[in-house]
């Protein structure tokens, strides 16, 4: 009687972890176990069991080891950009945490469009994710819906919550815009402005910390504020420097709401020979590469007296 699983193998055409097992001579328990990198198993069966996947050319099946497990290994995570390199490096860390627990992230990019993240919540829900990541909590009412009853444990990026039975890790944006705001005031800043774009969930978050920073102080001017919906990019960030120049010649320092809005003001300004922080100091936010290479490199705001 022909083996079932050689049967198998035959009509698959693929090495099945039953016949690593067989080559190694361990059981597929051990097989399995070793290949997850589990710290019970004996050292030496882990060799054999390496050495017997070099030599069948043995290549995983998740789909096989989800179904058989009733558990997948795959980690959603929603992101609204790949083109800013925020969430590049966002999504570098997560893959560092969880590949080496046996996780891999699924990457779906919302662009920050609510309906893109319920559809995408819709097509991969179903194949019952290990987790999800999402980004924020600004989101649909079907797409919270859709969360809630999936029973995928769900992690909120980004920004935080006190609400009960809610996982979130990140900081206040309302707290982080009003202390850059109020770090500018401290050093004597008065005619502080804020220039933004995308104009997300935590951009607007941050522009009401700035706002309640100068509002406390006394110093709040709303003609201050230029808010552009465009994508946020260096380009972006000089036309917006020139604009609230030409606007409001006696701005002495800008918050800007990115930091490659920040390095396209520094770039305008230099063009222009404005001298940075001398005449006009500069704030970005995230901490993107290339701000330590700007001239001047992200020294902290010089002192500056009160007006």
């Amino acid at each position: 009687m022909i083996d079932a699983q050689k049967k198998s193998r035959r009509a698959s055409g693929r090495t099945t972890l039953a016949d690593v097992a067989r080559a190694a001579e361990v059981s597929p328990i051990t097989v399995s176990r070793a290949l997850r990198g589990e710290r019970g198993v004996d050292p030496q069966l882990v060799e054999r069991v390496r050495k017997a996947v070099e030599q069948l050319h043995y290549v995983p099946d998740p789909a096989a080891r989800a179904l058989a497990s009733q558990r997948s290994t795959q980690v959603l995570v929603l992101v609204p950009l790949l083109s800013n390199n925020l969430f590049v490096d966002v999504l570098e860390a997560i893959h560092r945490t969880l590949f080496p627990q046996g996780f891999q992230p699924l990457i779906g990019v919302t662009h920050y469009d609510t309906a893109e993240e319920e559809l995408l919540l819709r097509t991969y829900l179903p194949m019952r994710p290990a987790g999800l990541l999402v980004t924020g909590f600004d989101r649909s009412e079907a797409a919270r819906q859709l969360i809630a009853r999936s029973g995928v444990p769900c992690v909120h990026m980004m920004e935080t919550s006190t609400a009960p039975n809610v996982a979130s890790v990140g900081f206040s944006q309302a707290d982080a815009g009003a202390a850059m705001t109020q770090h500018l005031l401290e050093r004597g800043y008065r005619r502080i402005a804020f220039c933004a774009a995308q104009l997300d969930p935590r951009v607007m978050q941050r522009a009401e910390g700035y706002r309640r920073a100068l509002k406390q102080a006394g110093q709040y001017d709303p003609r201050l504020e230029l808010l552009s919906a465009e994508p946020s990019s260096m380009a972006l960030g000089g036309r917006l420097f020139e604009s609230l120049l030409a606007l409001n010649p006696d701005v002495d320092a800008v918050f800007f709401c990115n930091d490659d809005l920040a390095q396209g003001g520094l770039l305008a300004a230099n063009r222009l020979g404005i001298p940075v922080p001398d005449r006009i100091a500069m704030a970005g936010f995230n901490d993107l590469a290339g701000s330590d290479q700007m001239v001047p490199p992200s020294p902290p705001c010089a002192p500056h007296a009160n007006r």
